[in-house]
C-alpha cells in the first residue's frame, strides 16, 4: 500500500504490517483514503479529529444554505375583480418576502373545455407582479388544474433579511 504521513508527506509503498507499526509508534490511526487506487492509499491521521473537523465543515455549509419555501395560491377562472386583487396582493406579499409562489387555477365542469381563460388569467397575474418576480415554470394543464410557478427576482432582498441588515447598521 502507498502510505501518506501525518503532515501529508509521501512515505512510499510499504507493507500493511509496517504501516500499522508506524501508526502505533506515532499514536495515530491508519486510515484508507483511496481503496480503488493501485496500490491502495492509506494515511496516518487522528481519525477522531478528522471526523470532528468534517462534521464542523458540514455544519458550516448547512448554515449557509437557504431554505426555499413555496407558497400556494388557488384561483378559479371566473374570479371577480376584487377577489383577483386580493389574491394578487397575497402573491405580491409572498414574492416580496422572498418565497416562490405556485399559482393554481382550478377548473370545474364546463370550465375544463376553456383552458385559455386560465392561461390568460395566469399571464395577467404574472404581468401584474412582474416587478417582484418572474415565471419560473410556464402555465401547464395538470388534469383539472393549471399550474404556474413564480419566483422572486434575485436582487430583491427578503423583508426579514432587510430588517436584519438595518438592525446591524444601527
Amino acid at each position: 500500500m502507498r502510505l501518506v504521513g501525518p503532515n501529508g508527506e509521501q512515505v512510499g509503498i510499504v507493507r500493511i504490517e509496517d504501516a500499522l507499526r508506524l501508526a502505533q509508534e506515532s499514536d495515530l490511526d491508519l486510515v484508507e483514503v483511496a481503496p480503488q487506487a493501485r496500490p491502495p492509499v492509506c494515511k496516518l491521521m487522528d481519525f477522531g479529529k478528522f471526523k470532528y473537523e468534517s462534521a464542523q465543515k458540514a455544519r458550516e455549509s448547512r448554515r449557509n444554505q437557504q431554505l426555499t419555501v413555496i407558497k400556494e395560491q388557488k384561483l378559479r377562472p371566473k374570479i371577480d375583480q376584487h377577489d383577483y386583487e386580493t389574491k394578487k396582493g397575497h402573491v405580491s406579499r409572498f414574492l416580496a418576502a422572498g418565497n416562490k409562489v405556485k399559482v393554481t387555477i382550478m377548473f370545474r365542469g364546463r370550465e375544463q373545455s376553456r383552458p385559455e381563460l386560465g392561461f390568460r388569467l395566469l399571464q395577467k397575474l404574472a404581468d401584474d407582479v412582474a416587478e417582484l418576480g418572474f415565471i419560473e415554470s410556464n402555465p401547464k394543464q395538470d388534469g383539472r388544474n393549471m399550474i404556474m410557478v413564480l419566483a422572486p427576482h434575485k436582487n430583491v432582498k427578503s423583508k426579514s433579511k432587510a430588517k436584519e441588515t438595518e438592525a446591524a447598521e444601527s
